[in-house]
């Protein structure tokens, strides 16, 4: 369990905070790989994404090709939701947050320094994702010179953090809110 029903919210905020600091920074914590909802143009959109790098202010930073459809649909309604789940602990997390695209500019550039050798391929096809192909090797051909043209990072600034502990009939729901102050509210789960 990551929190209890004797913990005071402000420390399961803290709690949270942290494990979704550490989702970022170890490449097999549970927090790591993420679902990210987007509204696309037929409906709902999941996908799933790696959470890069956690700022101290809680924003969150994924990479992505500037081509891709998640940008679209994010360029068109800036709200996403992203769904963290922990096996382990039995913890939900759902942060429905604002959305900034940086592409071509500091922070997109700063970020591209840091994606190192064929790393970089995954955001340097010749053909844009989603591209209709007749054999999957089509999709294998990349620049060769890699730059960061199409190299994109999307910023995700939470509205609201929610956290459902799983505990066989006891479970624990918490609310924390931006427009409340992040003070924390329990809901029935």
């Amino acid at each position: 369990m990551l929190f209890t029903d004797q913990d005071a919210p402000a420390q399961i905020r803290k709690t949270l905070l942290h494990e979704l600091h550490r989702g970022a920074l170890d490449s097999k914590h549970p927090f790591r790989y993420i679902n990210l909802a987007t509204m696309g143009e037929n409906g709902p959109e999941v996908r799933t994404v790696v959470c890069r790098y956690v700022s101290q202010d809680l924003e969150f930073f994924m990479y992505t090709d500037s081509r891709s459809e998640k940008v679209s649909e994010l360029q068109l309604n800036s709200l996403a939701s992203l769904h963290f789940y922990h096996a382990a602990k039995r913890v939900q997390i759902r942060i429905k947050a604002k959305t900034e695209i940086h592409h071509q500019d500091q922070v997109s550039k700063g970020f591209w320094s840091k994606v190192q050798g064929e790393a970089q391929k995954a955001y340097t096809s010749t053909l844009a994702p989603s591209t209709l192909i007749s054999n999957p090797n089509e999709a294998f051909d990349w620049m060769e010179n890699a730059d960061d043209r199409y190299f994109a990072v999307l910023k995700f600034i939470p509205e609201s953090i929610e956290a459902l502990q799983l505990n066989g009939l006891q479970h624990l729901r918490i609310l924390f809110s931006e427009k409340d102050n992040w003070a924390g509210q329990w809901l029935v789960p």
